[in-house]
């Protein structure tokens, strides 16, 4: 069963089998950490990762999870400061397994419980706040590589 499609403005990496979903305010940078995490992957930071959305996504919530998917017109295209617009090899879909919020207001050294949740369509989530100007491609690699300490 289907239900709760909508396009969000954000970018979508599938990294190993869940995708990161990367929202924000315009020029945050997040078609930037998209590039970024596919990039990881070559470099061997991370098994696999790959281009899903880049600044247009559909989610939809489909049997109990949250689906991504790049608008039809911007399927394979990334976005590159200072280059414009490249082709990519891209998934045509995926299941979202974080959600990345660039320039978070409630980003903190250490966030609490509640903003570490985000939801999309009905659909609850791990959410990595994350502030201006701290470096996103180490918080978000640290999120998929390590498991919590516990604490």
């Amino acid at each position: 069963m289907v239900a709760d499609v909508s396009t969000i403005h954000a970018s979508a990496v599938l990294i190993g089998p869940k995708a990161v979903l990367i929202r924000g305010p315009s020029g945050s940078g997040k078609s930037m950490l998209a590039w970024n995490l596919v990039m990881a992957a070559e470099q061997g930071l991370v098994s696999f990762a790959r281009l899903v959305a880049d600044d247009r996504a559909h989610v939809e919530r489909c049997s109990g999870r949250l689906l991504v998917r790049p608008a039809q017109t911007l399927a394979g295209m990334i976005e590159i400061h200072g280059l414009g617009i490249r082709r990519i090899e891209f998934e045509p879909i995926a299941v979202v397994g974080l959600i990345v919020d660039l320039e978070a207001v409630d980003a903190a050294r250490s966030p609490d419980a509640a903003a570490r949740i985000g939801t999309i369509n009905k659909i609850t989530l791990p959410r990595l706040p994350v502030a201006a100007g701290i470096a996103r491609l180490a918080q978000v690699l640290a999120v998929v590589r390590l498991p919590p300490a516990g604490n």
